[in-house]
């Protein structure tokens, strides 16, 4: 009968009272193909369009090289003052370059400053070959190591992002990517918000960072600029104002002066038409549930951290927050064990779903627990008899 009881367990939902604003007045509108825009404090997804979709990435996806060098930074395989090698297909490689040739041994640390400030097409092959030997190589480790980091719709035949059929990442990646370098590497983040950039005064034309937000006063310190014929000028971004950050990702404008335009409306909108509210505080009790066969007959059920969410900042329609949870919770249960959600719904965002934990242990039931339940399971089952003769 327990067995019975615990498989046709009801979801309970109880509603929180919820002062949160409504929805944004207008969804947002972007001229690129394809976009993502995400607030990393709070890990809300604001936008996405056709974000899930592999497309050429262009040099965007030097990301992946640059997190691939932080690593090795990190783990100690090289330093910033290591120098590596210019292979002739370095110096060979066209588009976008720091004018390498097979006499310089370039630093790390300028390496880096060149893949992100000139967008060095050889730079990305003298890492590559630096660390892996070769660039087929290296595009195998990026494959490898992308998918563990929760790249899912990504694969990468090059370094550079030099067209090829078989590189491809899409919008949504390219922001996973973005925030892990951001949370990952604090210490060389820095490097993303250099305006220029010329390795040994060799091309005073190609020294300066071509992200269109840089020093707008916007708050913008990265990412990543890309551009090709196939995939149009994009922009991995990101963004601080106050205690909140945002990543946003697009592809598939027709110039410059088109990505300047949208980079600055994502992060116009993406600041002004949302609040972050402290909802609730580590230990706070949103709800109480009743045990099955425990030592006590109720729990409460509370946060494990603090909680603090992204909500709309205009609109007449106000905020939902619920609790769900299976009753009767049985016994035994251990304090911090997730028991339920809290869940908060607003028209135009995604639903968000926050664990509730038990703030006690309770213990599997003795004598009189054990008598009361089955008490109530005789109760059950003779109001069930009673139903069945007055039918």
């Amino acid at each position: 009968m327990l067995r019975r009881i615990a498989t046709f367990a009801l979801i309970v939902t109880t509603a929180c009272a919820s002062a949160l604003p409504g929805p944004a007045e207008a969804a947002f509108e972007t001229r690129a193909t394809s976009a993502y825009l995400y607030d990393v404090t709070t890990d809300t997804v604001l936008y996405q369009k056709n974000a899930d979709i592999p497309l050429p990435p262009a040099s965007m996806s030097k990301l992946m090289t640059l997190y691939m060098l932080f690593e090795a930074l990190r783990d100690g395989r090289v330093t910033l003052e290591t120098t590596f090698g210019v292979s002739t297909k370095a110096r060979l490689m066209g588009g976008s370059t720091m004018f390498l040739d097979e006499t310089d041994r370039p630093s790390v640390e300028s390496l880096i400053k060149g893949i992100i400030v000139q967008s060095g097409n050889d730079a990305c092959i003298v890492v590559a070959e630096g660390l892996a030997g070769s660039e087929d190589a290296f595009a195998r480790q990026m494959n490898a190591r992308g998918s563990e980091i929760g790249l899912t719709a990504s694969t990468f035949a090059n370094a550079s992002g030099w067209p090829d059929p078989n590189h491809r990442m899409s919008m949504h990646d390219l922001a996973v990517l973005a925030t892990s370098i951001i949370n990952d590497f604090p210490e060389y983040y820095g490097y993303f918000a250099l305006e220029e950039y010329d390795f040994d005064g060799r091309s005073p034309s190609n020294r300066f960072n071509r992200n269109p937000v840089l020093g707008l006063g916007l708050g913008a310190d990265g990412l990543k600029t890309g551009h090709t014929v196939e995939a149009g000028y994009g922009l991995v971004g990101s963004a601080m104002q106050g205690d909140r950050r945002i990543v946003f990702v697009f592809s598939g404008l027709e110039s410059q002066v088109d990505r300047r335009q949208e980079a600055e409306s994502f992060v116009n909108w993406g600041f002004r038409q949302f609040l972050s509210k402290n909802v609730a505080k580590k230990g706070d009790t949103v709800a109480q549930a009743p045990v099955w066969m425990g030592s006590q007959q109720h729990i409460n059920l509370i946060t494990d951290s603090d909680i603090r969410l992204l909500v709309p900042a205009i609109g007449q329609d106000s905020v939902e927050t619920r609790v769900e949870y299976q009753t009767p919770l049985e016994a035994p249960i251990a304090v911090g064990d997730k028991v339920g959600e809290l869940v908060v719904t607003a028209p135009d965002m995604p639903e968000k779903r926050i664990p509730l934990v038990s703030d006690r242990d309770v213990a599997y039931g003795g004598f009189v627990p054990r008598i009361r339940a089955s008490a109530y399971v005789l109760f059950d089952k003779a109001m069930g008899q009673v139903q069945t003769l007055l039918e």
